[in-house]
């Protein structure tokens, strides 16, 4: 299923230009035409899907079995040291394409253009705290 203002969809369908890394009956995997490193590839489900949240578990499975054979590929290509997996979910998490998407981007060093610099608050919570959290999102789990 496609979504006619998708540019993801557009790309799937070739009325966009892409530089194809992967392709099958339910994956699409191309360069990420900013490159935030040498080889940053976007691996996306052929069926369109907003975000993690709406992802039917089926698409999901096809979508994340294709991620190590392609980032093995990266690795093997340009010799990378590490890689980050990257994905963002609604517009708050920095998510700006409104299609399913996984960010494959290799690490060259620590100026290779990408960083994670994140605040942790793991002082804030207390053992008691973390089963707390950790038991509300088990009981939410369908």
């Amino acid at each position: 299923m496609k979504h006619e203002d998708c540019i993801f969809c557009k790309i799937i369908d070739g009325e966009i230009p892409s530089a194809k890394v992967y392709e099958d009956d339910h994956v699409y995997a191309f360069l990420d035409i900013s490159q935030v490193t040498k080889g940053h590839t976007l691996i996306i489900p052929k069926t369109h899907t907003k975000n993690i949240y709406e992802t039917p578990a089926a698409v999901a499975s096809e979508l994340f079995a294709r991620v190590p054979a392609i980032s093995n590929a990266i690795k093997k290509t340009y010799k990378p040291i590490g890689m980050n997996l990257l994905n963002n979910n609604e517009a708050p998490a920095d998510q700006s394409v409104f299609h399913l998407h996984i960010h494959l981007i290799p690490r060259y060093g620590e100026n290779d253009g990408y960083s994670s610099n994140w605040i942790t608050h793991g002082d804030d919570y207390t053992s008691d705290d973390l089963q707390q959290i950790a038991k509300d999102i088990s009981n939410a789990i369908e």
